[in-house]
């Protein structure tokens, strides 16, 4: 509906110009909003306003140009209303709202797709968490962020990649390393003491356990810097192996694993910092080598190569990002952790660096999740001994509560994730709200199988029975659906979604409320009471797979 109205102004622009009533010396950008306020309309403009200061006329003047040149093909528009200081209110005829139940009928789970993005490969990037432990809750709600935000891209056309980046050169792998061999020596019976900033959670006992199952005694009072890789290899691909279970039970899989150490064992690192060299944006000062990322805007220029000449952090990012750029996505959506904000700027020099658009970047910010219960912080993990894991909370209230719960606010809002409310079967728990709605409805169609009444066919219904308010403000909610869904992709909020299921459930269960749908003693409106709930089924359902959440038929 948006759209065509959108084109049905454009073209009264045109002909506004070619009579000589408007200048149009620059093309205004046609917004429509829906107004919060019913009586204003279903949707509404500013056109009139933002072009007053070109054209030189008061904004209602041009209001009255505009729907004077309005030539309403479509048969769309009901009546359009010029309000305040120039806004221009257009309320749309019902019949048209009503023909969206077709459309729904007619595209099934396809309606609401679109193919805004034409294939264009977009790489999405998350969780990525050092692989040296357990995954939090944190992590998990990045995952959940990042797969629903990959299934948005993927439901307006955009070929999509879904990638964890597995930090496994650094120190910290280092470190579990460590950890390991010290709990593997104590299991043996040495003494040995534990690295001061090693990992102390009850896992790393569980993976020493693993490890003398696997090898015996043979690495027995072996200094740690004689079997270092063994251990930190054995340790990465136990707590990768742990990192997938609990993925997978979060229903999140990757298309692709790229390890950071890959980067280092076939040189991109170097070449990456030769390029750059190359392009002229890097430089030696004090022994160390240099990016120049103040030339794009960072605050000041940061080290690749230190002193001694090990690495830098950014040093790998640097070719990691390279190689991203090289596999030809046109877009790459990072989605990192709060803390990481002050990192955006040097990788968005890196991607300029490599003559790329700074936008080709896109970060995401993921804040901190606090679980409650009875209103009180969660004790950490007993297992992880510094955290609430992710697979405690999974196994607490199922995958569905904790992905949607997680995808209920902005990314870059905090969040409170109270586990007795996840469980509960209540309006205050979000996720059952919504698929209760979606059960709902099964179980009237199972009401009307018992009674013999068939799922209805379109040529069978007749729409001008669903006369209701509440009726036209559901059909209303399902024709935004396909905005919804482009604006939530191309904004990179997939919140939007659990927002507008929200809204939708409400409508629902206020209408079931207050209204039969099975009315034994009028068919035909039964019939299209019926055929409503019927798009309100799909549109449930469709909503709900792409946040990943199942839409169970019972419950």
């Amino acid at each position: 509906m948006k759209q065509t109205l959108t084109d049905i102004i454009q073209e009264a622009l045109k002909r506004a110009q070619q009579q000589g009533a408007l200048k149009l010396e620059t093309q205004p950008v046609i917004t429509l909003e829906i107004p919060k306020d019913k009586n204003h309309g279903d949707l509404a403009t500013t056109v009139a306003l933002t072009m007053a200061k070109a054209e030189g006329k008061p904004p209602r003047k041009i209001a009255e140009i505009i729907i004077a040149n309005i030539q309403d093909e479509e048969g769309i528009i009901g009546r359009t209303d010029i309000a305040g200081p120039g806004f221009i209110n257009f309320v749309l005829k019902q019949d048209r709202w009503r023909r969206t139940l077709f459309a729904i009928d007619d595209q099934g789970q396809e309606y609401g797709l679109k193919d805004v993005g034409r294939g264009e490969k977009v790489q999405v990037e998350f969780v990525s968490a050092n692989p040296t432990g357990p995954l939090h809750v944190g992590h998990g709600r990045g995952a959940a962020v990042g797969d629903a935000l990959a299934n948005l891209l993927a439901a307006v056309g955009y070929d999509v990649q879904r990638e964890f980046y597995i930090n496994d050169a650094g120190r910290q792998v280092r470190l579990l390393a460590q950890s390991l061999h010290a709990r593997y020596q104590q299991l043996l019976g040495n003494n040995v003491p534990f690295p001061e900033d090693g990992y102390h959670g009850e896992y790393i006992a569980e993976v020493a356990q693993e490890f003398l199952k696997a090898h015996g005694n043979v690495y027995r009072d072996k200094p740690f810097e004689e079997c270092s890789e063994i251990f930190g290899d054995f340790g990465k691909e136990a707590m990768l192996a742990d990192i997938r279970t609990d993925l997978e039970a979060f229903n999140v899989r990757f298309d692709h694993w790229f390890s950071e150490k890959s980067l280092l064992a076939d040189n991109s690192v170097q070449r990456s910092i030769e390029e750059l060299k190359q392009r002229g944006f890097s430089y030696e000062q004090d022994g160390a080598l240099w990016l120049k990322s103040t030339a794009f805007g960072d605050d000041k220029d940061r080290v690749i190569v230190k002193k001694d000449g090990d690495y830098t952090y950014l040093a790998t990012d640097i070719a990691y990002h390279r190689n991203k750029l090289s596999r030809g996505f046109r877009q790459l959506v990072n989605i990192w952790g709060a803390d990481h904000h002050g990192y955006i700027p040097r990788v968005q020099a890196v991607i300029q660096a490599f003559g790329h658009p700074k936008d080709s970047l896109h970060v995401l910010l993921v804040q901190l999740v606090s679980i409650l219960r009875h209103g009180q912080p969660v004790p950490m993990s007993k297992r992880a001994g510094t955290f609430v894991t992710l697979r405690d909370v999974v196994q607490d209230v199922g995958a569905d509560a904790a992905r949607y719960i997680f995808l209920t606010r902005r990314s870059d809002s905090p969040l409170d994730f109270d586990l007795d409310i996840a469980k509960e079967q209540s309006r205050e728990n979000p996720v059952y709200y919504v698929q209760y709605a979606h059960a709902r409805i099964a179980s009237i169609f199972r009401e009307a199988e018992a009674r013999g009444i068939a799922v209805p066919k379109r040529e069978a219904v007749q729409l001008d029975l669903l006369d209701l308010a509440e009726e036209q403000n559901i059909i209303k909610a399902l024709a935004a659906y396909p905005e919804m869904i482009e604006e939530a992709a191309l904004s990179y909020e997939p919140h939007r979604v659990t927002y507008y299921l929200q809204d939708l459930a409400g409508m629902l269960h206020t209408y079931y409320f207050k209204h039969r749908i099975i009315d034994a003693e009028n068919e035909a409106r039964t019939v299209a009471r019926l055929f409503l709930m019927k798009q309100v089924k799909t549109v449930l359902q469709s909503a709900l797979k792409l946040l990943g959440v199942s839409a169970p038929e019972k419950m």
